[in-house]
C-alpha cells in the first residue's frame, strides 16, 4: 500500500536540499503553505495532476517521486498515468485500487472500480472502498458483487455509508437469496419503512420465509436503539 508518510518525507528531503521554504514551495505549485506541510507530514497527499509539475521542480524523475511512497508495482502503473493525464487507465487489481482510495478523487476511482466491478468484486472491498467512491458507483459495485464473505460486521460498516438505492439493491440481493434473510436485521435499522414493507410483501408472496419477520422485529428494535443513542449525541 502507498505510504504517504515515507512520500512526504521525501517531499521534506527534497524541498530542504534545494534550500526553499514551504512557502516557496507553495508558490510554485499555486498552493498553501499549510498543504505542503500536511503533505510533508504525510497526512495528506497532493492531487495526482501536479506530481509532474513538482517532479520538475525538485529535477527529480516521476518514477522518483512515486517510488519515494514504495507503492506495489499496480499502484505506481496506475499513479503514473494518471499523473501524465491518462485517467482510462484500467487498474489490474482490486487491491492496488483499495490502497490508492484515500488518495484519488470519487471520479478517478470510479473509473478504476467500474472495470473490475463487471467480474464481480467481493464485498469487503466494496466495504473498503464506499467512504471514497460516489452513490452510483457504490451502487454498480453492489450489482455484481459477491457476497460469499459477508457478515454482520461487514455489513454494520457498509450500511451507514449507503443512500437509499444502494440500500434498495441489497434488499434485491437478499430477496435473491445472495445474501442470508437474517442480515434483515443489520439492514433495517439504516432503512425506511419502505424498505420495511417490502420486506413484508415477499415474506406474503414466499419470496423470503416467514422467519425473515423475526429478523425484520429484531432490525426494528435496533432502530429504535440506534435512534435513541443518537438523540443522546
Amino acid at each position: 500500500m502507498f505510504n504517504t508518510k515515507k512520500f512526504g518525507g521525501y517531499i521534506s528531503r527534497l524541498r530542504k536540499e534545494r534550500d526553499m521554504t514551504q512557502s516557496e514551495l507553495a508558490e510554485k505549485l499555486n498552493l498553501t503553505r499549510q498543504a505542503i506541510s500536511g503533505y510533508e507530514r504525510g497526512d495528506n497527499f497532493p492531487d495526482v495532476s501536479i506530481l509532474v509539475l513538482m517532479a520538475d521542480i525538485f529535477g527529480v524523475t516521476l518514477d522518483e517521486l512515486i517510488n519515494s511512497g514504495e507503492p506495489s508495482r499496480g499502484e505506481k502503473f496506475i499513479l503514473g498515468n494518471i499523473a501524465i493525464g491518462n485517467d482510462n487507465v484500467v487498474a489490474e487489481s482490486i487491491s492496488d485500487v483499495v490502497g490508492l482510495a484515500p488518495l484519488l478523487k470519487p471520479s478517478l476511482l470510479s473509473k478504476l472500480s467500474s472495470g473490475l466491478a463487471k467480474n464481480g468484486i467481493d464485498i469487503s472491498n466494496i466495504v473498503a472502498l464506499a467512504e471514497y467512491l460516489n452513490d452510483e458507483s457504490v451502487i454498480s459495485m453492489l450489482e455484481n458483487a459477491t457476497f460469499d464473505t459477508i457478515d454482520e460486521e461487514l455489513l454494520e460498516k457498509l450500511m451507514p455509508l449507503l443512500d437509499k438505492k444502494s440500500k434498495m439493491t441489497l434488499l434485491d440481493k437478499i430477496i435473491d437469496g445472495q445474501i442470508d434473510w437474517r442480515m434483515i436485521s443489520v439492514l433495517v435499522p439504516y432503512a425506511d419503512d419502505g424498505i420495511t414493507s417490502q420486506i413484508e410483501a415477499a415474506v406474503v408472496e414466499g419470496a423470503l420465509p416467514w422467519e425473515a419477520l423475526g429478523a425484520l422485529n429484531e432490525g426494528i428494535v435496533r432502530r429504535h436503539e440506534k435512534e435513541i443513542r443518537d438523540g443522546e449525541r
